[in-house]
């Protein structure tokens, strides 16, 4: 694994010097959030100390980490040098140092803003733009081996769905939140290193598309909206989401909730069979939509379709109107449509498809169907 992360880094810091001449930038500046693990393995704490990957477009890498930090780093020459900075050192001087007479950068869109504030006043000269658009397009093209690993972190969710589906995780009587706290230990036990999310929402609170799970207890007659993933982590230490949403009724459904779903099954159906190369992401928002409104229900609609997973449960390609990107093939991505209908309830259906050759390759395969918990 070890000669085969090498190469897999070098080849992404490749691509990234190619995008940054042809965006005329200069240097590439990576601190805290995703593009720093997925150039270099190393995810950076989000501490008051400066950690930064400084890439010149020509030239060799350099990561400025705290050398209490540094142990934590796996290195690899190939791809970076490691550049540890004691507690009397100052970083921005050592970034600025790196930099020299450097004027055009890009920075990592997380970057803490004390960072970039000192950074430009210690580099008067510098011009700085936002990383993600060198990194973003690089990013949302996963290769076999990515796509490999999300399939891994999808399976797993899937397991714990079709246990939600079969009665298998006691709902009716306890709260959202011990149902959430569930859901993340069974997370980590099929696997991933992380939760990153656990939405629990009973009856009423499923109409808010980003409920918190509380000490609302699920009762018999009512509609459980679950949405769940976390991160599953490689040997190289890169990571791959996974995001799952179904929703299941406690007791018998109520005959207008089953058409809601039955609106909502029939138009992420649509949208899921649509994914291919060449057409535009807000291609796949409209189809859903249309089936939606035509239904009636346009208006509880709220969010876009979708969003680009890997190394972070959102990133490009956004599913949206407005978002003339042709889908290529490689682009993983949520199709989550919903309808929310506040004070009374809501459902959502999610599943993580790519972008193959022969069409649409969809991760998660777990029953779609409204699951009717007796």
């Amino acid at each position: 694994m070890a000669a085969y992360a090498v190469a897999m880094f070098a080849d992404r810091m490749a691509l990234a010097r190619k995008a940054m001449a042809e965006h005329d930038i200069d240097a590439l500046l990576l601190s805290v959030g995703a593009d720093l693990p997925y150039f270099t393995g190393y995810e950076a704490m989000p501490l008051e100390r400066l950690t930064m990957l400084v890439v010149p477009r020509e030239g060799e890498a350099t990561l400025v980490i705290p050398a209490l930090e540094a142990p934590r780093v796996v290195p690899r020459d190939e791809v970076f040098t490691l550049r540890s900075w004691s507690e009397t050192e100052d970083p921005i001087a050592i970034v600025a140092e790196l930099l020299g007479s450097t004027e055009r950068a890009a920075i990592g869109d997380q970057t803490w803003s004390r960072f970039t504030v000192d950074l430009l006043n210690a580099s008067p000269r510098l011009w700085l733009s936002r990383a993600s658009e060198i990194t973003g397009p690089i990013r949302a093209v996963k290769s076999a081996d990515e796509i490999g690993r999300l399939r891994q972190a999808a399976s797993a969710v899937d397991l714990i769905a079709s246990r939600l589906q079969a009665g298998e995780i006691d709902l009716v009587g306890r709260t959202e939140a011990e149902v959430s706290a569930e859901l993340g230990r069974q997370i980590l036990a099929e696997g991933h290193g992380r939760v990153n999310f656990a939405i629990v929402a009973a009856g009423e609170n499923a109409a808010s598309p980003h409920h918190h799970p509380g000490d609302r207890v699920i009762a018999p007659g009512e509609v459980v909206l679950c949405d769940f993933g976390g991160t599953w982590f490689g040997d190289d230490g890169v990571g791959y989401c996974s995001d799952i949403t179904r929703c299941v009724w406690t007791g018998t459904p109520d005959p207008a909730f089953a058409e809601l779903y039955d609106v909502l099954y029939t138009a992420q159906g649509e949208q899921v069979r649509s994914v291919a190369s060449g057409v535009s992401a807000q291609e796949i928002d409209r189809i859903g939509r249309a089936v939606i409104a035509d239904a009636g229900y346009g208006e509880y609609f709220v969010h876009r379709t979708g969003h680009g997973i890997g190394v972070e449960a959102h990133e490009d390609p956004y599913i949206v109107e407005g978002n003339e990107q042709p889908l290529e093939v490689g682009h993983a991505f949520s199709i989550e449509p919903g309808i929310y209908i506040a004070g009374r309830w809501g459902a959502r259906l999610e599943d993580i498809v790519v972008v193959a050759d022969t069409g649409v390759d969809a991760l998660n395969v777990v029953d779609h169907h409204l699951a009717v918990l007796a």
